[in-house]
Formats: C-alpha cells, sequence, structure tokens
C-alpha cells in the first residue's frame, strides 16, 4: 500500500482501512436484544435492585429479552471455584447477553464490594472468546444523601476494562428511599425520566452495534499478535 510507505513500523498485511460496509450489514438479527442486568445489595430493600427491576421493565417494553441475576449466595472472587453454581449462572449470562445495565449504590464514596464482586468473576476471556467484548452496557447508581457520581464513575472505567461500549448516558438517583413507593415501584420524577432516557438509549446503541460488534472491536495489535503466535506455532521444529 502506497500510503503505508510513510509507516515503516507498520504491517501492511494487518493493516486495514474502516470499511462503512462492514458497519452497515444487510443481514440483521430478529431476536430481542438481550440484556443482563446486575445490581449491588442484598439488602430486603435493595435500591439499586428496585432500580434494576424498574430498568427490566422498560427494557421489556421496548422489545428486550431480560436477565437479573441475584448477587446473594455469590462467593467472593478466588474464594470458590468457577464450578460454582452462582459463578457458573453469572458467566453464563454475560455470555448469553447482548447488553448489559450495572447499578450499584454508593457506599463510602464507591461502588459496592458486591457489585464488584460479579464484575470480578466476569473474566476476560473464557478460552478464545471475551465474554463482555462489544456489548453494550449503561451505568447507574443510587445514593443515601445528595447526587453522585462516583459510582458510575468507577463503573464506567471497569467498563472501558471489560472492552465493552459504554452508552454516554447514565442515571444516579439520589435520596433513593423517597424515591419508591410501598410496593417498590419508582414514583414519578426527573431521576425516573432519566432512567427512560438511560434504557432507551441503551436499547438504541444495541439495535446499532450487535451486528457489527466483533468488526467494532478488531484491533490491529491484536491481529498482529496472533499472526506471530501462528507463525511461531506453524514453524516450530519438529523434536
Amino acid at each position: 500500500m502506497k500510503l503505508l510507505a510513510d509507516l515503516p513500523n507498520v504491517d501492511s498485511t494487518l493493516f486495514n482501512v474502516p470499511d462503512i460496509g462492514h458497519l452497515l450489514p444487510e443481514a440483521r438479527a430478529t431476536h430481542a436484544p438481550r440484556f443482563l442486568l446486575l445490581y449491588g445489595s442484598v439488602r430486603t430493600r435493595s435500591y439499586s435492585r428496585l432500580v434494576t427491576q424498574e430498568a427490566a421493565r422498560l427494557l421489556r417494553a421496548m422489545g428486550g429479552e431480560t436477565r437479573i441475576f441475584d448477587p446473594s449466595g455469590l462467593p467472593l472472587p478466588d474464594d470458590a471455584p468457577e464450578s460454582h453454581p452462582k459463578v457458573a449462572e453469572l458467566r453464563g449470562l454475560a455470555q448469553w447477553a447482548e447488553g448489559m445495565v450495572w447499578c450499584s449504590p454508593e457506599r463510602h464514596g464507591a461502588m459496592t464490594g458486591i457489585m464488584k464482586a460479579q464484575i470480578d468473576w466476569i473474566p476476560l476471556s473464557v478460552g478464545a472468546v471475551r465474554p463482555t467484548q462489544g456489548k453494550t452496557l449503561a451505568v447507574m447508581q443510587v445514593s443515601g444523601g445528595s447526587q453522585s457520581f462516583n459510582a458510575v464513575s468507577q463503573l464506567r472505567v471497569l467498563g472501558r476494562w471489560m472492552r465493552m461500549l459504554t452508552i454516554p448516558n447514565q442515571s444516579s438517583v439520589a435520596k433513593a428511599f423517597l424515591e419508591f413507593d410501598e410496593d417498590g415501584r419508582m414514583k414519578p420524577s426527573a431521576y425516573y425520566d432519566r432512567m427512560v432516557d438511560v434504557m432507551e438509549e441503551l436499547m438504541k446503541f444495541t439495535l446499532l452495534t450487535r451486528d457489527v460488534a466483533p468488526y467494532l472491536v478488531d484491533r490491529y495489535s491484536e491481529r498482529k499478535e496472533c499472526a506471530e503466535q501462528l507463525s511461531k506455532r506453524v514453524n516450530l521444529k519438529v523434536i
């Protein structure tokens, strides 16, 4: 490629020019978008769970299929084998989902340990499969006091580390104990409207990207690494 003449450090055989044709596939999935929702508290009246349940209702109303993972009984990371039933359930759901919603209470200015433990149990790779890469993500938090964004900011860092497509919008519900009725349903408010916005945006981004997620996250450095590994394997001398 003549345009690569000034880029001697680039392997021309692995360099790809982004092609809009790959971003507009003729065939698109027709099944309901699949969403896994995680929350970060096991209290009897958990406001992060109530927000998550409301978010799931919204996603279903928009045509999605939802699964909410109950973190109760999930062991601490590395304190049980991967075959533990709750770990296996969580990992199976992570592979099943095309998008996720993470909602944590803010505790001591951060996400809860329960929230972090769930994310830590989701591996960066299972064999050659990355369970979260290219999936969409929406982040939310609830607070007992004034509105804060500490937890959602941390969740965004984790989403990036898990190579997820985290949507721009987010939800932070302040004084969550005032925002729900006795039946656990969220009251009308600007907080509720923002959550509707977030779920709508998540659905749009999921519909837009799920068919092209492998192409979106295909990376030059990883193509190069795979090519080098293949070359080493093929060129091994027979012992």
